[in-house]
C-alpha cells in the first residue's frame, strides 16, 4: 500500500522560510515524479513544483520560481519543499503527489497517490 505523508507546515511570518517533507512507503520515490501542489480556501489546485523520474529535473511555475526548491533524497525516500522568501499569497493546504507513469508535463495532476496535507499560514 502506498502512502505519502506530508509534514513541516505552520505559521510563519512574511519573508520566513519553511521546509516541507514528503515521505513514503509503499513506493520507491526515484521511480515517479513527484510533484507539489497546494490549495487554498476557494480557489483550484494549483501545481507549484515538479521532480522529475529520469534525471530530476525541476518545474516551477512563475509565481514561485525563485523562492521554491524541490529536490529527493532517495536514501530516506522523501522529497522536500524549500519555501523562501514567503508572502501571505503562499498561504494554503500544501500536497504531494505521484502516479505510476506521470510525469511533470502531464496536464493532468496525478490521480493515485496524494498525501493527506500540511498547512501553511504566511501571516504577521
Amino acid at each position: 500500500q502506498v502512502q505519502l505523508v506530508e509534514s513541516g507546515g505552520g505559521l510563519v511570518q512574511p519573508g520566513g522560510s519553511l521546509r516541507l517533507s514528503c515521505a513514503a512507503s509503499g513506493l520507491s520515490l526515484d521511480s515517479v515524479a513527484i510533484g507539489w501542489f497546494r490549495q487554498a480556501p476557494g480557489e483550484d489546485r494549483e501545481g507549484i513544483s515538479c521532480i522529475s523520474r529520469s534525471d530530476g529535473t525541476t518545474y516551477y511555475p512563475d509565481s514561485v520560481k525563485g523562492r521554491f526548491t524541490i529536490s529527493r533524497d532517495n536514501a530516506k525516500n522523501t522529497v522536500y519543499l524549500q519555501m523562501n522568501s514567503l508572502k501571505p499569497e503562499d498561504t494554503a493546504v500544501y500536497y504531494c503527489a505521484t502516479e505510476r507513469g506521470w510525469d511533470c508535463h502531464s496536464v493532468h495532476f496525478p490521480q493515485d497517490y496524494w498525501g493527506q496535507g500540511t498547512q501553511v499560514t504566511v501571516s504577521s
